[in-house]
């Protein structure tokens, strides 16, 4: 083989060689390149899915810390609202309790008694210390309202008369009337004087053995005493009537 044969073998192979190098330095380039963006690739991904998640943690913690200052900024106002409504709505109890109580749960009357003329009772009830109301009440309807205010006080409902003690008692009877001005003689023993003193106004006086014992004396409405047991009623017209 001659010097340049041997020459031109020697290229060829080293040509050869250098492909081959070439080539598998191409394959390694790509192979860290493929590596790289794999490796790449994967952080990127991960990074993309944490970036999400701390997107959505920061959308949900910014929705969270939204509620929670829209809760704070609502809050007090939501409160007072509240309180208002409660204080509203315990004012309305308060208001619907306070309305029941006045307009039909008034205190019950301590009895009930049934009156002379047989039709109509007395309701009694007891406001206070020697403090009495009777409602004469017929058939469901109030008549007259009897209340003693430091003394006895009487009626004459149509010629039954009725007396309210100081101590709650209520005496009824029929008839028995006198009509004044005059001096008449009562049950018991009493003398009673009867005077005209003005329109609707007559005084009487109540005499016993040891002359005045009582004077009764209407203003406008009829009026009663318990004279010891013997009880006795005037009224406005000047009837005076007395049963023991």
């Amino acid at each position: 083989m001659s010097s340049s044969t041997t020459v031109r073998t020697a290229r060829r192979r080293t040509l050869r060689v250098a492909a081959v190098a070439l080539t598998a330095v191409a394959g390694l380039t790509l192979t860290a390149c493929s590596g790289s963006d794999a490796a790449g690739a994967k952080p990127a991904g991960h990074t993309d899915t944490d970036t999400g998640m701390a997107a959505a943690e920061s959308s949900g913690a910014g929705s969270s810390a939204g509620a929670q200052g829209s809760d704070a900024q609502a809050g007090p106002s939501a409160k007072a609202e509240t309180k208002a409504d409660t204080k509203a709505g315990a004012a309305g109890k308060q208001s619907g309790s306070t309305h029941a109580t006045g307009g039909g749960t008034a205190a019950s009357p301590v009895r009930t008694q049934r009156l002379a003329d047989g039709i109509s009772k007395a309701e009694i009830y007891k406001l206070g210390d020697q403090h009495y109301r009777a409602k004469i009440v017929a058939r469901g309807s109030v008549l007259a309202t009897l209340e003693t205010t430091g003394r006895d006080a009487g009626l004459d409902a149509n010629d039954m008369f009725v007396t309210l003690t100081l101590d709650g008692q209520v005496h009824s009877w029929m008839g028995g009337g006198h009509q004044g001005p005059g001096t008449f003689t009562l049950a018991g023993g009493w003398t009673a004087k009867v005077t005209k003193v003005g329109e609707l106004r007559y005084r009487a006086q109540i005499l016993g053995h040891d002359g005045v014992a009582a004077t009764l004396e209407t203003n406008q409405h009829d009026v009663g005493v318990d004279a010891n047991g013997v009880y006795i009623v005037l009224s406005n017209g000047g009837v005076i009537s007395a049963h023991k």
